[in-house]
């Protein structure tokens, strides 16, 4: 640019320096007088300095360029860090629920006291959870077990869940790996407290929360029917071995309004006992029922099984066991104080033992602490007799947390 401005300057001079000559051909060449020199410096100088001016302006320029081009490459590479994170906040998610206590146990068998007899601090239960979703069809969860028993002395950590899971339709949602049983987990969604205590079936350990094998669940006609069926390894998440064959369990559910359930399911298999090496003398079957409702507070429920071999499955005696509970709640604040109870017998031998039974019951008054925090206030007392030998009884008085997040 510079050059270009000057290039003009001199041309210009020459040029009328040109037309004087040719005007006057057969003159003298005019003489230069010092003023006329001085004037063209002057002139050539102004234009030296609008060159320089200029050039700076250019370089400015160029540096604003510069300066813009960078922070759009910042603002993108902020974007794309910001696009990560809200990816990864969106496809991720972190979960957890705690189960504990604080209790005073009076545990007696035939009359004596036994080792879980005691006052102490339980952590039932410490779920952590992880999940990913990698579209709008398919996602994978882990979720694990952890354990602490003071009766016991010991710590525990297990995979509860591991899954990866295809949602198709509301109608059609498929699992592989370790997930929810159609039954037990069905019947804690009614029941509320699980944090107090297992339902039925899972407290007499007649059946599993979770197990190893392919699930599939969904809802029917607008929510007024769901389903759920799996096919499992049969000895439960916390044992993921390998039989001759595979256990199955089902749940059909009718709702013939909103949170009301009547329910019915079934489980078939050896339970994980029959290997390479060892035969089953019988199949573990199992009959459950339930109807139950549950809103804002007010829970009102009942569930019955029917069990035969669940014991007896590699022995060549027979047995069976059926067994109710019973339970209900009722909100006594708008804030959230409910009042709770429940009563469960059972009978767990009806052929080889007919006159061993089985009875539970607890009442408690529920507080909403914040939310994903409550406890409550228990008495609990189990009895397991026969007409014979055993008496074993346990009273149970203590607080109770759940918390989630």
């Amino acid at each position: 640019m510079r050059s270009s401005l000057l290039a003009t300057a001199i041309a210009t001079g020459l040029g009328l320096t040109a037309l004087t000559a040719a005007g006057n051909a057969n003159a003298a060449p005019p003489a230069v007088t010092a003023e006329q020199l001085a004037q063209l410096q002057a002139q050539i100088a102004a234009l030296q300095a609008q060159v320089t001016e200029l050039q700076a302006q250019n370089d400015a320029q160029s540096e604003v360029n510069v300066t813009q081009a960078k922070a759009i490459e910042a603002t993108a590479d902020t974007q794309k860090t910001v696009d990560g994170l809200k990816k990864l906040v969106n496809d991720n998610s972190i979960s957890g629920r705690i189960f504990f206590d604080m209790s005073n146990i009076d545990a007696t068998s035939n009359g004596k006291d036994t080792a879980a007899a005691g006052t102490g601090f339980d952590v039932k239960r410490f779920y952590l959870g992880v999940n990913h979703k990698f579209n709008d069809i398919w996602s994978a969860n882990l979720t694990t077990d952890f354990t602490y028993s003071s009766a016991l002395g010991n710590t525990q950590v297990f995979v509860k869940k591991a899954y990866l899971q295809g949602k198709f339709s509301d109608a059609f949602v498929f699992r592989a790996g370790a997930a929810d049983m159609p039954w037990i987990p069905y019947a804690e969604s009614f029941y509320g407290m699980r944090y107090v205590e297992n339902t039925l079936v899972d407290r007499l350990k007649y059946g599993n929360s979770s197990d190893w094998g392919l699930h599939a669940g969904g809802e029917l006609g607008g929510g007024m029917a769901n389903y759920a069926a799996s096919v499992v390894t049969g000895a439960g998440y916390k044992n993921p071995t390998r039989g001759k064959g595979m256990d199955v369990e089902g749940r059909v559910a009718f709702v013939p309004m909103q949170n009301l359930a009547i329910a019915v399911g079934g489980y078939s298999g050896t339970l994980g006992k029959e290997t390479g090496t060892v035969d089953a003398e019988h199949d573990a079957n199992r009959w459950d029922a339930m109807v139950a409702y549950a809103n804002k507070g007010w829970r009102l429920g009942a569930e019955y099984f029917q069990a035969k071999n669940y014991n007896n499955v590699l022995t060549v005696a027979t047995d069976k066991a059926d067994g109710w509970s019973v339970w209900g709640s009722v909100p006594l604040t708008d804030g959230g104080i409910t009042a709770f109870g429940r009563y469960d017998k059972a009978d767990t031998s009806k052929t080889l033992d007919p006159s061993l039974e089985n009875t539970y019951w607890n009442v408690g008054v529920e507080f909403p602490v914040i939310k994903g925090f409550k406890l409550a206030a228990v008495y609990k007392d189990t009895k397991n007799e026969n007409a014979t030998t055993i008496d074993q009884r346990t009273k149970e008085f203590g607080v109770w947390g759940d918390v989630s997040f």
